[in-house]
């Protein structure tokens, strides 16, 4: 679709040189005298009403624009091509007018006639043509025209005062939507406000937030891109580079466009070709609908353009009997029509004998060519004409006079009295004045081909397009596959519908650098939208989407994975028994109990022995009884903890240690009073007998009992889930529930330890062979050693660690107090029994 520039200088003159009359009024265009050269170049056929129409038969690729010093060159003179696609839509125009002549539910009183003329695409050319179809004899009511934007706005600020409704098929402007400024006109072309949101729903579904936009230099692609960066913008859409090239392209300015962009492309086939020459492959190109489905442009560019997208106006699937209207081409109607004339040399590249058509509009003279033999056939040839295939605009061109065909039948249908214009007045289907036309066209609503057709308050149709997707068959052709489509009237979040499977991407795709599920993207200060850093989503945090804007916080229980994309659950942790330190502290615990017991077992079995004797025997076994219970409490710390585990493990280990500390503070205490004992005059042994040694445990212990209880009752300990020490980890651990009763228990023993440790000091010198108070003092020292090692280890670990430090203090100090006490007794008991006699014990 090219919309050229407008040129207001040359409208106003050609303006004021082919009309003269009182402006304002139907009839000053009756009046009118024609001053110029008349174009004969025409197709016309009479009717009741004849609809005029305007096709851009003809292009120039040079924009030429007049200096007024001479008088100006026609543009039918200047070396310009022919369009067969612009044929076959004007040929769509009289089949769809013959079509509805031969019906009898439409318009059966009412024959319909055109006018058609060539438009060249150019705005002088068209003005003049369209004051012709408007003027004279052959007076059309309405007009179905131009293709272009620029030219469609031309004719309607020249003719709008003489209200001549004007249908445009093609022109997509969304200028052209101002009713206040374009009242007369309407399209059955979606105006490209649809495009624009198309398009830039288009690149934010496939997260495309990074795009160059390029377009002709003219006031119609300024307008197209503007609205394209406004509305892209809100699906934050950035513009890498917005570039506008000249309508001629010179080596100079294509180098320009190449070196800014290095990507996406242009409609022109030597833009392409120069993009092809310098290599820049693996670019993904979103068409507009104005190239969408142009495969002229496909042959010599297949590879670079292949896996482009592009929306394009609604396809008819079939417009019945237009095939063979287009190709029952008779050599009489060849030769009474200029155009049908001109397209049969031009196609056949021969020269017809008495054609009206006198000379070549192509490059080159006819003389050349040698003359048509009359056995040509379109069906031999390859032609934009005859193909039928992607009947968009030309469906557009049908849409159009049904519009008019319907807007004359409703104008038919009323009835006097209750007429829609001044005092229920009705119009006069075959003499009637434009604006009465445009009144029940604005109003029309009808069916085209099992297609509700419809309009809004604007002129503008309610806007349907085919996304389509250049691929390649094997034979090289192209192949345009409807791979979506976009339907303005669903709502905003369905209007867009993508089969992603059915698209051919280009070969050696280049994708931009997104933002990957796992990241965020931070915004550059004083930059464009779109430019941004991706940072890494924070500790605890995921992002499972391209380009987020930001990360979500998993939830308690959950953790990222590596990757930060994906929430997976965190891992359970405590000292389990399947784990290689917990069946080492489990072993460990076993072994302390078992030698415990085998020590009971020895001196049970020695227990008429005097070593056995002379170290009180009975505190000897409640302390071996009390230190197997201290190897098995180690294994209530291993294991997944519960509340009432926990309830049990801390008190279970504070009474049992208070049991041994007691036991050999009596121990010491009875060395010490049998030695005070053998003084003369003493009688300290009968105030600490046998029941005063085993109340004074009891007593030691209870104490502690007393602090366990208070604990207990308080503040107890229970099982909690720790998910702050380590993100990814969710720890399984017991808590105090109150730090001053764990201290408590623990202090109460270092007191009791204490007050052993001094006793058995004092008792260091008394007989060595009599005397436990050395190994006594050798076992607080090692269980000090080991609880003041304990102390800051246990505060600055966490987890199963924590646990596991415990059960080692637990596990040495019971096996410092087994093997310093009872090891030698066992020594002396199994290895030298010669020194197990109360005679040897008593040698000092």
């Amino acid at each position: 679709d090219d919309r050229d520039p407008l040129d207001w200088t040359s409208v106003l003159l050609m303006f004021l040189s082919v009309i003269s009359g009182k402006p304002g009024s139907a009839a000053a265009l009756d009046n009118c005298v024609f001053l110029g050269e008349e174009e004969k170049n025409s197709l016309y056929e009479d009717g009741d009403v004849v609809v005029g129409g305007l096709f851009p038969l003809h292009y120039s690729p040079v924009s030429s624009v007049a200096a007024y010093r001479a008088k100006p060159t026609p543009t039918i003179s200047l070396h310009i091509y022919f369009s067969s696609r612009g044929l076959r839509w004007m040929q769509t125009m009289t089949f769809a007018i013959k079509e509805i002549n031969q019906r009898s539910d439409l318009l059966p009183q009412i024959k319909l006639g055109f006018h058609i003329r060539d438009s060249c695409n150019d705005i002088p050319v068209s003005l003049r043509a369209a004051l012709l179809l408007v003027n004279g004899q052959t007076v059309s009511s309405v007009i179905i025209g131009d293709a272009a934007s620029g030219v469609s706005m031309a004719l309607l600020q020249s003719l709008g005062s003489f209200h001549i409704p004007l249908v445009s098929y093609f022109a997509s402007c969304s200028c052209l939507s101002n009713q206040k400024e374009f009242p007369t006109f309407m399209r059955t072309m979606p105006s490209d406000t649809f495009q624009v949101r198309a398009l830039a729903r288009l690149v934010s579904y496939f997260s495309w937030t990074w795009v160059g936009v390029i377009g002709v230099e003219s006031d119609y692609a300024r307008f197209a891109i503007q609205l394209f960066l406004q509305e892209s913008v809100q699906y934050g859409v950035c513009a890498a580079y917005t570039y506008f090239y000249p309508v001629v392209l010179s080596q100079h300015a294509l180098d320009e466009l190449l070196d800014v962009i290095q990507v996406p492309l242009n409609l022109y086939k030597f833009l392409i070709c120069e993009v092809q020459r310098r290599n820049i492959s693996g670019l993904q190109w979103i068409a507009s609908e104005a190239w969408a489905t142009a495969k002229s442009l496909w042959e010599k560019s297949a590879d670079l353009l292949m896996g482009t997208l592009g929306f394009a106006i609604r396809r008819a699937a079939v417009i019945p009997g237009l095939k063979q209207h287009l190709t029952c081409l008779s050599p009489s109607h060849i030769h009474e029509s200029a155009f049908l004339a001109e397209f049969w040399e031009e196609t056949f590249k021969c020269r017809l004998n008495g054609s009206v058509n006198s000379h070549s509009h192509g490059v080159g003279s006819d003389l050349d060519r040698p003359l048509c033999e009359g056995t040509e056939d379109l069906s031999d040839v390859y032609s934009p004409y005859s193909d039928v295939t992607q009947l968009r605009v030309s469906y557009n061109v049908y849409k159009a006079v049904y519009l008019v065909a319907h807007a004359l039948q409703d104008m038919s249908n009323c009835k006097v009295g209750k007429g829609p214009f001044s005092h229920g007045t009705c119009a006069d289907p075959k003499s009637f004045k434009p604006w009465q036309l445009i009144h029940y066209m604005k109003r029309a609503n009808f069916s085209a081909l099992g297609e509700k057709i419809n309009f809004d308050q604007n002129g503008d149709p309610i806007a349907y397009y085919d996304l389509l997707n250049w691929q390649k068959r094997p034979d090289g052709s192209l192949h345009l596959v409807k791979v979506g489509f976009y339907d303005a009237s669903m709502l905003t979040g369905r209007s867009l519908v993508i089969n992603d499977s059915a698209i051919q991407w280009p070969v050696g795709k280049q994708v931009c650098s997104l933002c990957p599920p796992g990241s965020r993207i931070v915004r550059r200060k004083g930059e464009p939208i779109c430019c941004y850093d991706c940072v890494p989503c924070a500790e605890g945090e995921v992002s499972n989407m391209t380009d987020s804007l930001e990360c979500l916080r998993c939830s308690e229980d959950t953790w990222p994975n590596n990757e930060r994309n994906l929430c997976i659950p965190k891992t359970i942790e405590y000292l389990s028994y399947h784990e290689f330190m917990g069946i080492l502290l489990c072993v460990a615990s076993l072994l302390g109990a078992c030698l415990s017991i085998s020590i009971i077992a020895t001196f049970y079995t020695y227990k008429d022995t005097a070593l056995v004797r002379a170290n009180n025997m009975e505190l000897s076994f409640l302390l071996l009884v009390f230190l197997v219970v201290c190897f098995l409490v180690g294994l209530l710390f291993i294991g997944k903890p519960s509340d009432w585990l926990c309830r049990i493990r801390y008190p279970a280990f504070g009474i049992s240690f208070a049991l041994c500390i007691s036991c050999l503070l009596a121990k010491t205490a009875v060395v010490l009073m049998a030695f005070r004992a053998t003084l003369p005059g003493s009688n300290v042994m009968k105030w600490f007998g046998a029941k005063q040694q085993r109340a004074s445990v009891l007593l030691g212990t209870a104490v502690q009992v007393i602090i366990c209880l208070i604990w207990l009752l308080t503040s107890p300990p229970h099982a909690t889930s720790n998910t702050h020490y380590h993100s990814a980890t969710i720890i399984i651990e017991c808590v105090t529930g109150s730090e001053v009763g764990f201290w408590c228990v623990l202090g109460y023993i270092g007191i009791l330890a204490c007050m052993c440790f001094v006793m058995a000091f004092l008792a260091r010198k008394l007989p060595d062979n009599f005397n436990e108070a050395r190994f006594i003092t050798f076992s607080m020292l090692i269980f000090f050693a080991v609880w003041v090692t304990f102390i800051p280890v246990y505060v600055s670990t966490a987890g199963k660690y924590t646990v596991a430090v415990h059960i080692f203090a637990v596990l040495a100090s019971a096996f410092g107090l087994l093997f310093c006490i009872f090891a030698p007794k066992c020594y002396i008991l199994m290895l030298k029994p010669e020194k197990n006699s109360k005679k040897h014990i008593m040698q000092r």
